[in-house]
């Protein structure tokens, strides 16, 4: 057989890129920094990537009221858009304020009163996603 009939080898698997990891890293730490520094409690980032092909990370914080959500969700997007460049494909839950969901693609950041939190408990749902460290934690 010549080597003008041979057929071509099989692809491998398209993976994530580093790069793109990274990105999402840093998107998801950014948000969760940004929840904290506006007295979000309780913040959290897990690590999806083993999961769900989906996204890479959820954040969850808990807001005190609706005024402080609002201002956790405003501040993130002005963190993750102006200073980051990155773009929100959607937004749920803003005008009820009790779960506000903002979906950055591969990061997606679920912020909750305390009741809501409690009751959809995604920690517990996705028990399997490991919880990222936060390195301004790590360094007190």
């Amino acid at each position: 057989m010549s080597e003008l009939m041979m057929e071509p080898p099989i692809a491998a698997p398209l993976t994530v890129s580093q790069e793109s990891a990274e990105r999402s890293l840093q998107l998801a730490l950014s948000a969760a920094r940004t929840a904290e520094d506006n007295r979000g409690e309780d913040v959290v980032i897990l690590d999806m990537r083993e999961i769900t092909p989906v996204f890479d990370y959820f954040v969850i914080a808990t807001g005190n009221s609706r005024r402080q959500l609002h201002a956790i969700s405003e501040e993130i997007d002005h963190t993750l858009e102006d200073d980051l460049g990155d773009r929100r494909m959607g937004i749920e839950g803003y005008s009820e304020s009790r779960w506000i969901l903002l979906d950055y693609g591969n990061v997606v950041v679920h912020m909750f009163d305390e009741e809501t939190r409690a009751f959809y408990s995604l920690e517990e749902l996705w028990a399997d996603a490991p919880k990222v460290p936060l390195p301004w934690h790590e360094a007190s």
